[in-house]
């Protein structure tokens, strides 16, 4: 705790109180003092309590000064007058109170009481933030190929300037989401949030409710108004994963939030302004929808003003090697295991099979491989890449006869699995929409919507 105030008998009585409660105390007497402790030395106590009145100066000023230096810490004003303008003027600087003299010590326990509490989590949110920004690197790509530098150069290149919007292409569990991490927390925007939303995982009726919020009454059950996340995003970055899933209507709405930078709430009337990085991301190829109509190309020139295609394992399978040594290393940090050793036939099983799933589906067989492990040694039994000595495409899914058979090894995305359901039943159908809607038990109309989601009309 820091205590700027002028009057000796009172900042004496205040530093003596607050060191029996366990506090750490510095006391300075002017402005002076306080300016060489907070600022040049860099001190950054938890709490400040300041007299609004100094010889040499004005508290508020000195607030000011000190956030544009990036100090931090609740601020608390004691003085003995005030004029509302000030008190307005201390809410605006970020003050967390302004108390009157004399002093109501029980009012200010509870002043100091709320203010530890926003204090800590206000550290353990940097902590956090400052764990992530090591973590989420651009070396975090790993990889020795020379498609991996490629990819690591230019998320460094994006990272260290002002982008508005990138996104992400390529297959499902080529690491879009951790490309996603890498431009935030090694960006600019690192001290801000990093919002993100799966646009598959939520019905079309909600995604506009998470998306950009609601106002109470706004439709049945909206009870309150919730800030959406686009809200929640502002100062950082929102991640809209799978954005191809998106409803065209909602695209719309979307495209005019990025483009003025302001939206309004589901049922609400004044504007909203976020200032916002949105990183997007799609296994779909988005041109070729947006020709066919399923994608807005307006949105998706917007989105694409730096496009970042992340490789297959299938074209880098040189990467394979150093991937599995370092999530090796992962999984026996995470469960206490011991495992060192690759035996060289299971190196080659690993590097010779396909990985449709790509690194999605390597890190769930090293992991499950890892947990079962009883030694040292990585056990090739429960790899199940079976497929791989066989010939057999054990990661794809197939269709014969009149079955269908589907990889649940997470190397297929249940979309995927539903197009191509629908895309082998309309094959067999030769298109016709009504003997493939009888054969998969549904209606017309739900079959009809599925071929336009997936794009399979013909």
């Amino acid at each position: 705790m820091s205590i700027i105030e002028d009057e000796r008998l009172l900042g004496g009585e205040l530093k003596r109180r607050f060191e029996r409660e366990g506090w750490r105390v510095t006391l300075s007497g002017t402005l002076a003092d306080a300016r060489r402790l907070l600022i040049d030395l860099g001190h950054a106590p938890q709490i400040i309590l300041s007299d609004m009145s100094l010889p040499d100066g004005n508290g508020l000023d000195f607030l000011e000064e000190f956030r544009a230096a990036g100090g931090q810490g609740e601020w608390v004003f004691l003085s003995g007058y005030g004029t509302r303008r000030d008190i307005e003027r201390a809410a605006e600087l970020g003050a967390l109170d302004f108390l009157a003299k004399p002093i109501d010590y029980h009012k200010l326990d509870l002043t100091i009481a709320a203010g530890t509490r926003g204090a800590k989590a206000r550290q353990r949110i940097a902590d956090s933030v400052e764990t992530e920004a090591r973590k989420y690197t651009p070396a975090a790509f790993v990889g020795v190929s020379p498609a991996a530098n490629r990819i690591r150069t230019m998320l460094a290149q994006l990272s260290a300037v002002p982008v508005s919007s990138v996104l992400l292409s390529g297959e499902t569990g080529t690491g879009k989401g951790l490309a996603a991490k890498i431009l935030h927390y090694s960006g600019l925007r690192t001290d801000g949030p990093f919002v993100d939303i799966n646009c598959a995982a939520i019905p079309k009726e909600l995604l506009e409710s998470e998306l950009f919020g609601h106002e109470p009454g706004s439709f049945s059950g909206a009870r309150g108004r919730h800030r959406g996340l686009m809200e929640q995003a502002d100062g950082g970055t929102l991640f809209l994963d799978e954005i191809g899933e998106m409803d065209i209507g909602l695209q719309s709405k979307l495209l005019k939030a990025l483009e003025e930078k302001s939206f309004r709430r589901v049922g609400g009337e004044q504007p909203v302004s976020v200032d916002v990085q949105l990183v997007a991301a799609s296994n779909r190829d988005l041109p070729a929808r947006t020709a066919d109509g399923g994608f807005r190309g307006d949105l998706y020139h917007r989105i694409s003003v730096f496009e970042v295609r992340l490789p297959s394992l299938r074209e880098r399978p040189e990467d394979i090697e150093p991937m599995i040594e370092g999530l090796i290393a992962e999984f026996n940090a995470q469960a206490g295991k011991h495992v060192r050793d690759v035996p060289e036939p299971v190196m080659r099983a690993l590097q010779a099979y396909a990985w449709p799933g790509n690194v999605r589906e390597l890190r769930n067989v090293l992991e499950r491989s890892v947990l079962l492990s009883d030694g040292p040694v990585l056990s090739g039994e429960w790899l199940g890449l079976q497929a791989v000595a066989d010939g057999a495409d054990h990661g794809e899914a197939e269709a014969g006869g009149d079955w269908i058979r589907l990889p649940l090894d997470g190397s297929m995305a249940l979309d995927e699995m539903d197009r191509f359901i629908i895309r082998t039943a309309l094959e067999r159908h030769d298109h016709n929409v009504m003997a493939t809607a009888r054969a998969l038990g549904t209606t017309r109309e739900t079959l009809r919507y599925r071929i336009q989601k997936y794009g399979l009309a013909r």
